[in-house]
């Protein structure tokens, strides 16, 4: 790779490291290809970013970005999961990937400027993703609305079962 090419690949993953929301490091060793191609699969389902990259470009990548802070995990064959919108579903992805296999281990993460540490990435993937927060707050939001709506149509209910009671009754009497 000519120096121009390393150049210009340094500056494309600090644009990327700068928008990231979340990147998380993982370990990787012996994958075969129909398993990185499953995990790939996953991430792109997910709108998540997976790479192989060449540390030391990473280094100089992360370095003025949000990433930086676990820049020193950059050891060895890594990659990196990077969310721009989402910020627990790569935890998600990695951690319910990495159930059954041993070949790959979470070293550490950042989540929008904060480095966290493996136990970190297991509690993150646990919390609601953003589409059920948003539908969790939809219900929220429109919950008063439905009980306001009830509330004012029981008078009007209760009106109507007594005229149709009293109909009833005087449809009885005769």
């Amino acid at each position: 790779m000519q120096k121009s090419e390393k150049e210009e690949l340094i500056k494309e993953l600090s644009e990327k490291f700068q928008k990231a929301q979340t990147a998380i490091v993982a370990e990787f060793s012996k994958l075969d290809v129909e398993t990185v191609t499953k995990l790939r699969k996953k991430f792109r389902e997910s709108k998540v970013e997976y790479k192989v990259i060449k540390n030391t470009l990473a280094k100089r990548a992360a370095k003025g970005t949000s990433v930086e802070v676990i820049s020193d995990d950059f050891k060895g064959p890594v990659a990196l999961a990077i969310s721009y919108e989402d910020v627990a579903a790569p935890a998600k992805i990695l951690t319910e990937f990495i159930k059954d296999l041993e070949t790959i281990k979470i070293r550490s993460a950042v989540v929008q400027g904060r480095k966290i540490d493996v136990e970190g990435v297991k509690a993150l993937a646990k919390m609601p993703g953003l589409p059920e927060l948003r539908a969790q707050l939809l219900g929220m939001l429109t919950q008063p609305a439905g009980k306001l709506v009830r509330t004012l149509a029981a008078p009007g209910q209760q009106l109507a079962r007594v005229l149709q009671a009293n109909a009833d009754k005087a449809g009885e009497s005769k």
